[in-house]
């Protein structure tokens, strides 16, 4: 009798799954989805059953013994394996690597797969009468305690630190018990407009279950959340689940509490700002079913489910859900590929959808739904051009903006200045000499954190202490060059002594829960004006917030990517959207020195749809997506030669394919980064099925040419950006 064998994709960088002996007692047990612990060179790697026992071509002998079986139960069911296949095979990326990619925490290796079931923490009877009467010194319990008072807390979201829990438990003022994973709605439903009521009529459409993708493309405060809601709750009264996708970890906090308002606790979150055991509990609450929802960035496109029956994603727009690096997916297209494979419903969200989606919403792909009207009466603000060519500015501010500022503050209402550039200013320059301050590893400045005392480079993270005088010619006149959020922080500090200015980027929040507590104190209207990056831009809600200014735009308007003005208008008017939610008439300024320039002017004075317009027409002539589809060779190395030389060769494997053209190998658009230089070559074609093909010919030799083990290549199908 023959011996058996059972592949296994292990979690290293070669395109193929390997091959081992099964030994005695094992072949009963092995079926697609189980960890394995398998030899691998001189290591013991974890690694996942993708075909069952089959026999050997020959005696078995020159094969290697498997490893230990670590689960009773295949911990990947078919549709998320079959999945992570699909991505493999699409995204040409190792399979073992997309699998490792796809499960959480110690599940990587060989962490037992046990669910606890979700923890809430609660107020006790005794600990409200301690937080009546504990003293105001006490300030840390009694803030402990005050995030408690009004309902129970899952476990990731209390931010209390581990010590002050034991503490208070210890005292019997607070407990911790498993959600009721069954528990009713807490709040009731509100009216739906006209507007919204028609909407969700089209999405309820054809309502049998099946697989449909809708685009929802409603203004900002339209209440597209609502009608999430309303499709969840439809999920859920089926027995079904429900995945919502959010672009940002910043956006989970006011999501999942709006739908905990409504479904109760059995709305748990998913991403890297939780802990890998958070994660973890997460990922196998939903594979057992008593997790109905999950709210969950990228990643969670990977959470398992029992009964998944609807898929949203919310800012669909947003490049946040193309990973760039390693297993460089989209997890937008992967939760519609998922969808399909489970006959599920897709709602893809926003104000301002990608020129992919409406493409395909246009010629019939996608069902198109439309929200035109504001929850309030009070329509979008339109988005006012300052034209600041000439004028003197106050650290970046013209002005018009700071007059508008100030009658904002006068009124008694919120504000907030966007800048898309964290730190203080993107350059230190040496008025005597002209010396600036660059990135040794890099094709860039560095950047400085007046705050901090660095120079930092936004690239590769390289840092110095600021100098005190030039490193060039000695004198000390060394000049900040252009805005970040902190000057803009600090110019408005100095502006506005009585006023509470906040400024939100990535560098404020490091520390766990910040952002929420920050956007609890904007909702409580304590902070008066707010600075900040992308991370405002989008999904967030805030009531008495009317004036919105766009400290600048510009560096957009002749970016290299084809996609720049794109992101440039859905930045500006999700930005823009942020004003007037409330009812209350919302103001919005564009400082710019392009008023001129025609998109821009098609953008601010016929909106988002008109610009999406221009551009849809400027991709069909040049044949680019989404009327081409794309793919980018990426090389990278320490020898300046190597990557060039690389991509040359890689560049002739694809000359038998008459319907891919393979560009010229070029510098990538920052040539040097991180100390390594970089180069790219950029495959197009008509056809998505014809790259595929040739895709599927030529990357498995692609190690195979001279200088592959020289330099670091990719493979990027469907590149969110050419830099």
């Amino acid at each position: 009798m023959r011996q058996l064998l059972t592949s296994v994709a292990v979690p290293v960088p070669l395109y193929r799954h390997f091959d081992y002996r099964v030994v005695a007692g094992q072949a009963a047990q092995l079926r697609p989805g189980l960890r394995v612990r398998v030899p691998f060179g001189r290591r013991q790697l974890t690694g996942v059953v993708v075909r069952a026992p089959f026999e050997a071509p020959d005696d078995g002998q020159d094969y290697r013994p498997l490893g230990a079986v670590l689960d009773e139960a295949p911990l990947l069911d078919p549709d998320l394996l079959g999945l992570c296949e699909w991505a493999a095979e699409y995204y040409r990326h190792p399979l073992g690597e997309v699998i490792a990619a796809a499960l959480p925490g110690s599940l990587k290796h060989e962490g037992r797969a046990e669910l606890h079931l979700p923890q809430q923490w609660q107020l006790t009877a005794a600990g409200r009468e301690a937080l009546a009467a504990l003293p105001e010194r006490h300030r840390a319990q009694r803030a402990a305690l005050e995030a408690l008072r009004s309902r129970a807390l899952p476990s990731a979201d209390w931010s209390a630190a581990a010590a002050m829990r034991a503490r208070l438990g210890a005292r019997g003022w607070v407990e911790c018990r498993a959600v009721d994973t069954q528990a009713a709605p807490c709040a009731a439903a509100p009216t739906l407009t006209a507007a919204q009521a028609r909407a969700l009529a089209e999405l309820e459409c054809g309502g049998e279950a099946g697989f449909r993708v809708s685009l929802l493309e409603g203004v900002t405060g339209s209440g597209k959340t609502e009608l999430y809601l309303r499709r969840i709750e439809a999920m859920l009264a089926q027995g079904r689940q429900a995945l919502v996708l959010v672009p940002e970890i910043s956006l989970t906090p006011q999501l999942t509490e709006r739908l905990r308002e409504r479904l109760g606790p059995r709305v748990l979150s998913f991403h890297s700002g939780m802990s890998e055991g958070e994660r973890e509990q997460a990922w196998l609450a939903a594979r057992a079913g008593v997790a109905p929802v999950i709210v969950g960035t990228r990643s969670a496109v990977f959470v398992p489910f029992a009964r998944l029956g609807l898929i949203i994603v919310d800012e669909e727009h947003d490049p946040s859900y193309k990973q760039q690096d390693g297993f460089r997916y989209s997890a937008r297209d992967l939760a519609i590929v998922r969808a399909r494979r489970l006959q599920a419903e897709v709602i893809l969200g926003s104000a301002t959808p990608s020129l992919e989606s409406l493409h395909n919403a246009r010629s019939g792909r996608y069902r198109a739904v439309r929200l035109r009207e504001r929850v309030h009466a009070q329509p979008p603000p339109r988005i006012g051009l300052l034209d600041v060519r000439g004028q003197a500015l106050a650290h970046g501010l013209s002005p018009a903006l700071l007059g508008a500022l100030d009658a904002c503050l006068e009124r008694g209402e919120q504000a907030l200045l966007f800048i898309n550039r964290r730190g203080y200013a993107p350059m230190l320059l040496c008025h005597a000499c002209g010396w600036r301050a660059a990135c040794t590893a890099c094709d860039a400045r560095l950047t400085l954190h007046r705050g901090r005392g660095r120079l930092i480079c936004h690239h590769c993270g390289a840092q110095q202490s600021v100098p005190k005088v030039c490193p060039s010619c000695g004198q000390s006149e060394l000049m900040p060059l252009g805005q970040g959020t902190e000057r803009i922080e600090q110019a408005l500090a100095n502006r506005y002594p009585r006023k509470r200015i906040e400024r939100l980027d990535s560098d404020r929040l490091g520390k766990r829960h910040e952002l929420e507590r920050l956007l609890a104190d904007v909702r409580a209207q304590t902070i008066d004006v707010l600075v900040g990056t992308q991370i405002l831009a989008k999904g967030h809600d805030f009531p008495n917030l009317s004036l919105v200014g766009i400290v600048s735009a510009d560096q957009a308007l002749y970016g290299a990517d084809f996609r720049a003005i794109e992101r440039m208008g859905q930045l500006v008017t999700q930005v823009a959207g942020r004003a007037g939610r409330a009812g209350q008439a919302g103001e919005v300024w564009l400082q710019t020195h392009e008023p001129q320039h025609p998109l821009l002017r098609t953008l601010v004075e016929r909106g988002y749809d008109a610009l999406a317009d221009a551009l849809l027409e400027e991709r069909a002539m040049a044949r680019l997506p989404p009327y081409a589809h794309l793919a980018l060779l990426r090389a990278e190395s320490e020898d300046a030669a190597l990557p060039l030389r690389f991509l040359r060769g890689a560049r002739a494997l694809y000359a038998p394919f008459t319907d891919v053209q393979a560009m010229e190998p070029i510098p990538s658009g920052m040539e040097r980064r991180a100390g390594y230089t970089r180069a790219q070559l950029l495959l197009q074609a008509d056809s998505r099925a014809a790259l595929q093909r040739a895709l599927a010919a030529t990357v498995p030799r692609l190690g195979e040419l001279p200088e592959s083990r020289r330099v670091r290549w990719s493979v990027d199908v469907d590149p969110a950006d050419l830099f």
